[in-house]
């Protein structure tokens, strides 16, 4: 996130955009809706009529991977209106007019008939975004899971820059990440092209300066392959995987593709709290300990380093994270150094621009501190892109998309669009929340949504069993018909669960910059099961 969360509380207008915030984000869905019962503004776009989408002063029900031409749409609309910050835009940017050139397609009729919404509700919506004062925009995977994703993360910036709310209190752009520690992980290097802190692998100043840290001359310069490319090249570039606090069984798209590659591989280690369903597959399972069983820290979606703080002992052989890779190193070869988590958070501090000033003294009686903070006694930064944005120059730069289609759209044999989330009741692939017998009360087992409309024509009852298939898979799971929360024409299914594990279906083509695969939109055909 640009900005802090607690910055909600300012905001006179908030745009919610490819997030189901209440139910996947729910902390930060209580405080927009707090914002909102103090007088926000609130737009929504997203193809389900989310619980948000009722408080909504503007609910725009796109369709699936449409996100672009509404976002073009917007800019097209604030320009025509005169609403763009000139000042903004001349003093703190660069690429305007190459921006314009393309967004002047996307007028808001044509964008609103792309995305299935009424162009005066698309107009209304960028006009109550600029005019807004203090404005954030909030987005979740609903832009970033598409053949597209990175160029709808652009535009987003694209609409953001256009009326000059980055780089201030109480508005930005805001990314919500999909797990606790998910912003951690990238911060420490878990990307298939960066060392800690971003350093990009290919940069020879930045691999000269990690040899030395590490005292290894052999490290390489080569960005590494990320998680779908891995799952492709299993048994072939790929011989041996060490998964870890990761369940691609689930999660991952074209489940039964994930895994033949898991099969194929000639040794597979596992490291997670529980026997996952990837797990199964393993040659060897390193049983780690939970959040409450270990210290540490976790760096959350609004970049704020938090101390986490051992509770209770392990149970029988688990071991933390830490521990297990140190250990690992020190079996091949590799002396680390670490004996606890205050000293592997020195080396972050010493190697990690960004983490410079944070260690575990400083974390011990605050709320943690927010990156950057490059020195011991810097605050940290509420929000980014103040004085200047990060880019060389100073300077950001609008990058202008055009909207493609998803790769794979409705036909005759497959009429309808499938589109993926997550609910309040479960986390991920249910490592952690399927042990709980009330939440499995609540919601025990997966199903799809489906509108009235199409129900009936079907022949479809509530509750009937259903069996949805795609090109890549079948699977049998209930109907819950809707009305309209979902479009004609398009089904939902939420990916937590086992029986029904909607990844068996969906896309596993790629975004070709961030590698990051179509799990929002495939084309899927529903049945009745008969007798």
């Amino acid at each position: 996130m640009t900005n802090a969360v607690e910055e909600i509380a300012q905001e006179d207008l908030i745009f919610v955009t490819g997030s189901n915030t209440t139910e996947a984000h729910p902390v930060i869905g209580a405080q927009i809706r707090q914002a909102k019962r103090r007088g926000a503004k609130l737009i929504v776009a997203e193809p389900r009529e989310i619980d948000l989408a009722k408080e909504a002063d503007v609910f725009l029900q796109i369709k699936p991977g449409t996100n672009i031409a509404l976002l073009n749409g917007m800019v097209n609309a604030i320009l025509e209106a005169g609403l763009e910050d000139r000042a903004f835009i001349n003093e703190r940017t660069e690429n305007f007019d190459e921006m314009v050139a393309v967004i002047k397609e996307y007028t808001p009729e044509k964008a609103a008939e792309i995305c299935g919404v009424p162009a005066a509700d698309l107009r209304k919506a960028a006009e109550m975004y600029a005019k807004a004062v203090k404005a954030g925009i909030f987005y979740s995977m609903g832009i970033t899971q598409f053949s597209t994703g990175t160029m709808g993360v652009m535009s987003v910036s694209n609409l953001a820059l256009t009326v000059g709310k980055l780089g201030k209190e109480g508005c930005g752009v805001n990314p919500l990440r999909g797990q606790n520690n998910v912003q951690g992980a990238c911060d420490m290097g878990a990307l298939a092209s960066d060392f800690p802190g971003y350093q990009k692998v290919a940069n020879p100043a930045v691999l000269e300066k990690f040899k030395k840290a590490w005292g290894k001359e052999d490290l390489s310069g080569n960005p590494g392959l990320t998680l779908t490319e891995v799952m492709s090249a299993c048994g072939d570039k790929i011989k041996m995987l060490y998964i870890m606090g990761e369940n691609p069984m689930i999660s991952d798209p074209d489940i039964n593709h994930v895994e033949k590659g898991l099969k194929e591989l000639d040794f597979l280690v596992v490291q997670d709290i529980f026997l996952t369903e990837t797990a199964e597959f393993a040659d060897v399972v390193l049983p780690a300990t939970c959040f409450a069983e270990k210290d540490g820290t976790f760096s959350n979606t609004e970049r704020r380093v938090q101390r986490v703080r051992k509770a209770v002992e392990p149970p029988g052989q688990a071991k933390s994270d830490l521990e297990i890779i140190c250990e690992l190193s020190r079996r091949i070869g590799y002396e680390n150094k670490f004996h606890s988590p205050v000293e592997a958070m020195d080396e972050i501090a010493s190697v990690t621009p960004s983490y410079g000033g944070i260690n575990y003294e400083r974390l011990e009686d605050i709320d943690g501190l927010q990156w950057p903070c490059p020195n011991k006694e810097h605050p940290g930064t509420k929000f980014l892109h103040g004085p200047q944005f990060s880019r060389e120059g100073g300077k950001a730069i609008f990058k202008p998309a055009k909207f493609l289609e998803p790769k794979e759209v409705p036909d005759a044999e497959y009429p309808f669009t499938l589109t993926t989330g997550r609910i309040l009741y479960h986390y991920h692939t249910m490592t952690m929340s399927g042990k709980s017998d009330g939440l499995n009360q609540i919601v025990g087992s997966s199903y799809v949504e489906i509108s009235k409309t199409d129900a009936i024509r079907l022949g479809i009852q509530d509750q009937e069993k259903v069996k949805v298939s795609s090109r890549r898979g079948e699977l049998t799971t209930r109907a819950r018909v809707v009305g309209n929360k979902v479009a004609e024409g398009v089904v939902f299914m939420p990916f937590h669960f086992v029986d029904g594990a909607v990844n068996l279906l969906t896309n596993p083509v790629y975004d070709d910059i961030a590698k990051i695969p179509e799990l929002k939109v495939c084309a899927c055909k529903i049945e009745r099961i008969r007798g």
